[in-house]
């Protein structure tokens, strides 16, 4: 990749500048997220995985016994946004009988993103020692392609986790990273193409039994549902259980809100 290639790239991933209204949402995130937690719904707050200060998680816990632990990942190309902005994300599953938790990581560029893989297979680890059960992962966008590689023959979740892991949903995830590399945030995500192939789920072995949704909105950039289709591609190939959802219209951000209705497409696939 010595010879940058005539795509714009950076447009190739710039959700927001082809959203109207994308400026007031991370204010609506924050809002909504806040208004969940103050609604009574039972959850434990700053569950320590790791010494460092982003090493957290939240538990938000069913009304009765759980049926297994989700977890849900969050996005912000892994150098934005923290669990605080996606707590009512975790309704869906919750109502459906599931503990959900929600991690949060150390942001590039104090954290190289293969760090930050082994901080979410850390935290999974960790959530998994406090709920019985099957353990299934979600994540969007960045936390899609985090997730994904929890699934990779690699993966560096406990064994325990890797037993009970029951599927991986990747909304709108990056599966192949190499391209990030020609990108302005790549200034602070530092990839080189040695790590990009290290970290990329397409280009590596799914672990055994792997079970696997990718979903992405048929209003993303075109990048992003190349990024789904690949990972189907490639993982079918090499006998993974893969299927790959194109939800209707939308958008990198109005695929999420789905996982708040206990009914929807999107919640059965990730908590039924």
């Amino acid at each position: 990749m010595q010879t940058r290639p005539k795509r714009d790239w950076d447009d190739a991933f710039a959700n927001s500048a082809h959203i109207d209204g994308a400026d007031r949402l991370p204010a609506l995130w924050q809002e909504n997220a806040v208004a969940y937690r103050d609604s009574g719904v039972a959850m434990d707050v700053d569950l320590s995985y790791g010494a460092h200060p982003r090493e957290k998680f939240d538990l938000v816990w069913p009304d009765s016994t759980p049926k297994g632990l989700a977890i849900f990942v969050h996005g912000g190309y892994w150098i934005a946004t923290d669990k605080s902005y996606w707590t009512d994300l975790a309704e869906g599953a919750r109502a459906n009988g599931w503990a959900v938790a929600l991690p949060q990581y150390t942001l590039a560029p104090e954290a190289r993103i293969a760090e930050i893989t082994s901080q979410i297979g850390a935290a999974i680890s960790k959530a998994a020692t406090l709920v019985s059960g099957p353990v299934r992962i979600a994540g969007h966008s960045a936390g899609g392609h985090l997730v994904s590689r929890m699934a990779c023959a690699d993966s560096p979740l406990s064994e325990d986790a890797q037993k009970r892991l029951d599927h991986t949903l990747s909304i709108s995830g990056l599966h192949d990273l190499r391209p990030l590399i020609w990108t302005e945030m790549n200034k602070d995500l530092r990839l080189d193409e040695a790590e990009a192939l290290r970290e990329s789920p397409a280009l590596l072995q799914p672990c055994r039994d792997a079970n696997v949704t990718v979903w992405v909105g048929g209003g993303e950039r075109p990048e992003f549902i190349r990024q789904a289709n690949l990972l189907a591609l490639m993982w079918d190939g090499l006998e993974a259980e893969i299927a790959c959802v194109v939800d209707g219209d939308h958008n990198h951000f109005s695929v999420l809100d789905s996982l708040k209705d206990p009914d929807s497409a999107l919640t059965k696939v990730f908590a039924e």
